[in-house]
């Protein structure tokens, strides 16, 4: 009997950790430091102030999205270099809603994906959907690079200062990170 009650106790605390992902609201209640644009508001911006586009792509029901939203995004450092370097842009990789850019019309796709997928977070990603994903683009909405995955502040500023200040260029990323560490200082290009 007692070990029938353990289990269920073991049963229901995995349960409850992993609704704790699917439940957590989407934004804390707090004011979020990062000005966010829509897509089409930062394409609209480039056209009379040209910077780097940051593009979080996210779904609603992702655990880690949940938490770069309200750990890495909230970080005072991360969203004041976010906010002067770059357009930053959230897109719902499910939304519904038509985008048109560059002549094409992206829609969502209920028949891709298991829950479907919206073509415009699928062309940035090039198929590759795993989430959180964040795209960098240049002033010319050409794309930089894609950084799969869940970022800590300190290695997502990394990623910042590496495309916001154009090392990406003429440098790996990995070199300029082992330069970073080692402290010799990375020279903007």
């Amino acid at each position: 009997m007692i070990k029938k009650i353990a289990q269920i106790g073991f049963f229901l605390a995995i349960t409850a950790f992993m609704f704790s992902f699917t439940l957590a609201p989407e934004a804390s209640t707090t004011e979020d430091p990062v000005k966010w644009y829509t897509w089409e508001e930062a394409v609209e911006a480039q056209k009379t102030a040209p910077k780097k586009m940051m593009v979080d792509v996210y779904t609603t029901w992702c655990g880690p999205c949940k938490m770069m939203s309200n750990s890495t995004f909230k970080d005072p450092k991360v969203a004041a270099y976010l906010n002067e370097h770059f357009y930053p842009v959230k897109l719902n990789a499910e939304m519904k809603e038509d985008i048109v850019y560059d002549g094409n019309t992206f829609t969502f796709r209920a028949d891709a994906g298991r829950r479907g997928l919206h073509t415009l977070a699928y062309a940035l990603l090039d198929g590759q959907m795993r989430y959180p994903s964040i795209v960098f683009m240049d002033e010319n909405m050409q794309r930089i690079t894609i950084s799969p995955g869940f970022k800590k502040a300190n290695d997502f500023m990394t990623e910042l200062e590496y495309c916001a200040d154009g090392h990406y260029a003429n440098t790996k990323f990995d070199d300029f990170v082992a330069k970073k560490k080692s402290g010799a200082g990375v020279p903007k290009p």
